[in-house]
């Protein structure tokens, strides 16, 4: 739960900051943040859990050490924060142009432009790719099990090694099955009802 909710909530705005750079006027911006993405994108998520759990001590000065849950957090934020900055620079590409064209000639400043029609407009198109982003990530989470954090499964796992719990292990695993599968229902259903609302909104709107 710590790994998923920090890991999505840093990496969320994260990729949408990642996002606005890759569509920058600036180039040291727009290849810096390419440069970004498409490192993290060229290696596994297990690939970025050894390098934090194992290389990044070793550029670490004397004395200074970094908790292995600390360093397997970064390393979910920075993955997240990479497909969920594809996921929204093509939201970012699907708004129509005449947004962009109708904010500048109101006069409005970057951050008021982007902050206020560009982002949230895009958001709205790109819900189920963004949800389903976020149900991949809460599931990856338990591959931190190879750089010996205990994750929920592992948790499962040793419980039925306990004699007070031998013989259950169906049971052990249809719990944990039945755990990963209620936070990702929640998350899909919520998606859903989101979108409906945000539906109507933009009918109400219209309308007007």
């Amino acid at each position: 739960m710590i790994l998923a909710t920090f890991g999505l909530a840093l990496g969320f705005p994260l990729g949408v900051l990642v996002a606005l750079g890759r569509r920058s006027d600036l180039p040291a911006i727009k290849m810096l943040c390419t440069v970004y993405v498409e490192l993290i994108r060229g290696v596994p998520l297990v690939s970025l859990l050894f390098m934090a759990s194992v290389m990044l001590p070793l550029f670490l000065p004397e004395g200074i050490n970094i908790d292995k849950l600390l360093r397997a957090q970064i390393a979910i934020i920075l993955f997240a924060g990479a497909y969920l900055a594809e996921v929204v620079r093509g939201g970012l590409q699907a708004l129509p142009r005449g947004q962009y064209e109708a904010a500048d000639a109101l006069g409005l400043r970057y951050w008021h432009k982007t902050g206020l029609i560009i982002v949230p407009q895009a958001l709205r198109l790109v819900i189920p790719p963004l949800v389903n982003t976020f149900i991949g990530f809460f599931k990856d989470t338990s591959l931190v099990l190879i750089i010996g954090i205990f994750d929920l499964l592992t948790a499962g796992k040793i419980a039925i090694v306990e004699p007070a719990w031998q013989g259950f292990g169906l049971e052990v695993f249809i719990f944990v099955g039945a755990i990963y599968f209620l936070f990702c229902f929640a998350m899909s259903r919520y998606s859903q009802r989101l979108e409906r609302h945000l539906g109507r909104t933009t009918q109400v709107r219209r309308a007007v």
